[in-house]
């Protein structure tokens, strides 16, 4: 009798996207990667900025009080602190290493203002979906510092578990009102491999802020997203200065989705209400 091994597919890289530049809140410089017209989503999530820069007028005027629905913010600190507050009674401090998770479902209005006036501010924003049945769910908000995210050490690989699991079993601390995305933050030592296991029904990509790696023949360059393909497995090498990058995946909700600067629903009926709502003083 013989027995059936498992094979494993290793995803290649789709299509990589440098980003667009572009300013956002109080005139904050950002890169977009994911949100752009070349790349305008990839379900279930919306768009990704990037921030990196130690010119404080890059960055000190933060993002004022403005409204969400329909959606989740993700923020993801590399170094700098960012104070959150809204209008919910939340509020917190995310320093180097940490991650705020915000659902605004029904509506919410926050601030994100540097904690700093010098020094570098780095990190990501991922804005993640929600389906329709939970848009209007209550808002929410999750912190966790540095020290609350478990890692996983490898072979000349460090990964940080920020959400979901990892192969062997170990979970990160966020979770989602909707969907369960795996986020990681790797770090590759120079020359370092890495192989994780990565469900072939997820939407995926990496966003690398360091360095550089290759995935099945195509090396990506910081500051860079690229797209994986289709497959089961995630084989990457960095370069020979090391890599950093986000990982992020996820369950594709596979519904109609309408845009309008900070709401994400269904519908443009929907859209309309939701300004009329915000009008209204009902966030």
């Amino acid at each position: 009798m013989t027995v059936a091994t498992q094979s494993f597919k290793s995803r290649p890289i789709d299509r990589v996207h440098r980003g667009i530049p572009t300013s956002d809140g109080a005139g904050v410089k950002l890169t977009r990667m994911l949100g752009h017209q070349g790349l305008m989503q990839l379900d279930p999530f919306l768009m990704l900025d990037y921030f990196s820069s130690d010119n404080a007028n890059d960055y000190i005027a933060g993002f004022p009080e403005h409204p969400h629905r329909g959606f989740e913010t993700v923020t993801i600190m590399i170094e700098g602190k960012m104070r959150h507050g809204d209008n919910k009674g939340h509020s917190g401090v995310i320093e180097d290493g940490g991650l705020q998770w915000m659902t605004a479902g029904r509506g919410i209005v926050h601030s994100e203002i540097p904690e700093q006036t010098d020094g570098r501010m780095w990190g990501f924003q991922l804005w993640v979906n929600l389906p329709s049945e939970l848009k209007m769910t209550d808002p929410g908000y999750q912190e966790f510092s540095r020290d609350e995210i478990p890692v996983d050490q490898r072979d000349g690989a460090s990964l940080r578990v920020l959400a979901g699991s990892l192969s062997n079993g170990i979970q990160g601390p966020a979770r989602s009102a909707a969907i369960d995305p795996l986020l990681l933050d790797i770090t590759l030592d120079a020359g370092a491999s890495l192989t994780e296991a990565i469900p072939a029904d997820l939407n995926a990509f990496i966003a690398v802020y360091r360095g550089q790696v290759d995935a099945g023949g195509t090396t990506v360059t910081t500051p860079a997203l690229a797209v994986l393909g289709t497959g089961d497995q995630l084989d990457l090498k960095a370069g020979p200065e090391g890599a950093s990058l986000l990982l992020v995946a996820g369950k594709p909700i596979g519904e109609p989705v309408a845009r309008y600067g900070p709401f994400v629903m269904n519908t443009q009926a929907e859209l309309q209400q939701a300004v009329v709502d915000f009008q209204a003083g009902r966030f």
